[in-house]
């Protein structure tokens, strides 16, 4: 059985998808935009605000699971310019108190609506 997970702190989908389903004692973490939750459109700033705009995101969607990102297991992150790479890196490090999660890197040529970030996650329910 299944269970979707959706919360008004963070992006609605902007398709036939939801924010998080958690099936058993896993969470999987839809990838995530830097969106204004108003006005539903793109944040582009710079790369570090948009991560932690992102991670805030992810971390409301956690939240309305139960849980924290100290249950994240695996993170997958999209850029459209690896050159990011750090500044990415300083950002999503401070959101993890302990062990950081497995965790995928991809360059992406064109990301939803344009974006430079996004980031997808599994986590476990324990």
């Amino acid at each position: 059985m299944k269970k979707i997970i959706n919360t008004p702190n963070a992006p609605a989908p902007i398709g036939p998808y939801n924010q998080a389903v958690i099936v058993g004692d896993s969470v999987y973490i839809s990838g995530t935009l830097a969106m204004d939750l108003n006005s539903k459109q793109l944040i582009k700033t710079n790369i570090k605000e948009e991560t932690k705009i992102v991670m805030e995101y992810i971390g409301a969607i956690l939240k309305a699971a139960g849980l924290t990102f100290d249950h994240v297991v695996k993170t997958t992150i999209f850029l459209n310019d690896i050159n990011n790479f750090v500044q990415v890196n300083e950002v999503y490090s401070s959101y993890f108190k302990k062990d950081f999660p497995a965790r995928a890197t991809i360059q992406a040529q064109r990301l939803p609506k344009d974006a430079n970030i996004e980031i997808s996650m599994e986590a476990k329910i324990f």
